[in-house]
């Protein structure tokens, strides 16, 4: 309906164009909102008070000329003016009625699909000599989340797992394996549960060694050069790495597959172009032997220019290096219209420097868009990035393992009675989408605290409410199982009706705020009003026991969009539902 009434005004602007109201190469934004209070109708806009300069008018003469202008619709039953000159519009209950019923018969629930983009994903991204922590969690779920949205929305997505696989790191990990095999022969090995012990060996060798450090270094520059027996070495690290994290992908349900790794040295070939090229355009400037970009509108405080280190003294190149290599690939053989880039606030200087240099030195197209979409860290109770007690950092595998063990707990006590199959199936759903959930129902620009206790909780927005939620809902049909739907229709009669239809009929438009503005936690929001709208529903308006079967049938079909509009909502954030709890 958002969709309808941004039409209509589309269509006034052209009119009052036409007469000389508005200027010809006026191009405003219309937008169109829900209205809190319901009495000031259901949709609003404030293109009046955004033309009133332009056309030389006060906002509410213009707002007249508007309404006047605008073509009949069945769908609007009154149209009015507020304030300072808001435009209100009352909708039709049985133009909303039909709405939800196409919704109901749609796999797309009849949202206005937006032209198809091709969007290129950047996410998750982990470091390939180690494994993975909770540091990594964030990128990968908020970015799946986005990732299925846009998909859901008909948009092409190509997923980018840029991992962390061509780096200094890597330098350790050969020198530490080649000192190993040096020692104890060439069939030293390391397996997937020994990565973590070998990469803290290869590191305390590294900071207490400056002989070691200086050829780890020097064997970076040899792998980036193409040394085979570094790269023979350096593949075998990858495979072990790559099979950890595609394990860790499995069990928190994360669409990534091999397929979408492309990691930094991917784009190895193309470093030294990179560097060419920037040459070429006078872009490069030399700062203590290493080749730096300089550029005016990034200063320190003290206002020193800020450098873009594209290669260092010895010849080694750096992320800024191959990030501009992957923009280019982005924008010139995946001709992306968007490429979103789902990594840490407190990168974001980088981002600002490199998209800046990116569109500078012609790397991409200038009307594809590069979008840091960061977030803030996940903190423990006492406020600081998530440790273990020990301090060390927590591994995303032992953090699923204990939400899985509470969760169990947490069934078990609910479900004293249930088998064990059961109970551990319930409880593995359970366990991971309240890490997920916990996460994703945050804003991702902001810090958050992680809690066991509060993430398993079956009060307020979180996973266990919503996945009862539904079951609540899908319990209703195992008692009418006997009755016929096909030929029953939407009716909005009373109060409750009408709100929860209406709040079934926003779930395209938070979809589509939440692929602009690569927030999952609107989604989240959503779900949980959706939610709360159907408990008032459902205890005001009987279903099964209702006057007649008219409206029993009205509020079946209600019940039925609410469950599929929860399915897919929480699949959309990669959470599994339940038919139990």
């Amino acid at each position: 309906m958002k969709a309808h009434i941004q039409s209509l005004l589309e269509q006034t602007v052209t009119t009052l164009k036409q007469q000389g109201i508005i200027p010809e190469d006026a191009a405003p934004r219309i937008q169109v909102d829900r209205t809190k209070d319901k009495t000031h109708g259901d949709l609003a806009t404030n293109l009046a008070m955004m033309l009133s300069k332009l056309a030389g008018k006060n906002p509410r003469e213009l707002a007249a000329l508007i309404i006047n202008n605008l073509p009949a619709s069945a769908n609007v039953t009154k149209v009015d003016i507020a304030g300072p000159g808001f435009i209100n519009f009352f909708i039709d209950e049985h133009a909303l009625a039909n709405q939800l019923q196409a919704a109901l018969q749609s796999d797309k629930f009849g949202i206005n699909l937006p032209t198809s983009q091709t969007v290129v994903v950047d996410y998750s991204s982990p470091n390939l000599a180690k494994e993975m922590h909770v540091g990594h969690l964030r990128s990968t779920i908020i970015g799946d989340a986005v990732v299925r949205a846009l998909e859901f929305l008909n948009h092409k997505v190509i997923r980018q797992n840029h991992v962390g696989d061509w780096g200094t790191q890597f330098g350790m990990l050969l020198a530490y394996m080649e000192e190993l095999r040096a020692a104890n022969g060439e069939a030293t090995d390391i397996e997937l549960s020994d990565l973590e012990t070998f990469y803290r060996a290869a590191k305390v060798r590294f900071d207490e060694s400056e002989a070691f450090a200086t050829r780890a270094r020097h064997l970076v520059v040899e792998l980036q050069s193409g040394n085979e027996y570094c790269n023979k070495l350096w593949r075998e690290f990858n495979d072990i790495s790559l099979s950890h994290c595609h394990k860790v992908y499995e069990r928190l349900g994360v669409s990534l597959t091999r397929q979408d790794v492309h990691g930094e040295s991917a784009y190895n070939d193309d470093l030294a172009k990179v560097v060419a090229d920037l040459d070429a355009q006078g872009l490069l400037s030399e700062s203590n032997g290493a080749k730096v970009v300089f550029q005016e509108e990034f200063r320190t405080k003290e206002g020193e220019p800020l450098p873009v280190i594209i290669q260092k003294a010895d010849g080694g190149y750096l992320y800024a290096t191959t990030d501009l290599a992957a923009m280019r690939y982005r924008s010139g053989t995946l001709h992306a219209d968007r490429a979103l880039y789902f990594v840490d606030l407190r990168q974001a200087l980088h981002f600002q420097q490199v998209f800046s240099l990116a569109r500078t030195a012609g790397f991409v197209r200038p009307e594809m868009t590069l979008e840091h979409m960061g977030f803030g860290t996940m903190n423990g109770e006492d406020g600081r990035p998530f440790k273990t007690r020990s301090g060390g950092v927590v591994k995303l595998v032992d953090l699923l393992d204990e939400a899985n063990s509470r969760a169990i707990e947490l069934v078990r006590s609910k479900n004293p009675d249930m088998d064990q199959a059961t109970l551990e199936e319930i409880a593995r759903v359970v366990g991971v989408a309240s890490v997920k959930y916990a996460d994703l129902s945050k804003n991702r620009a902001s810090d958050y605290i992680f809690s066991f206790d509060q993430m398993l909780s079956f009060e307020g927005n979180t996973a266990p409410y919503l996945l009862y939620a539904y079951t609540r809902v899908v319990g209703i049909f195992k008692k009418a199982a006997d009755i016929d739907l096909s030929n029953a229709t939407i009716v909005l009669n009373e109060e409750k009706e009408k709100e929860l239809g209406n709040k079934l009929a926003q779930f395209g438009e938070v979809l589509a705020r939440m692929v602009d503005k690569g927030q999952p936690h609107l989604l989240c929001a959503y779900l949980y009003e959706l939610a709360g709208a159907f408990s008032s529903f459902y205890e005001a308006c009987p279903v099964l026991a209702a006057d007649n079967e008219a409206a029993r049938d009205s509020r079946l079909l209600l019940s039925q969009l609410t469950a599929k509009t929860l399915k897919q909502g929480l699949g959309l954030l990669g959470i599994e539902t339940l038919e139990r709890m």
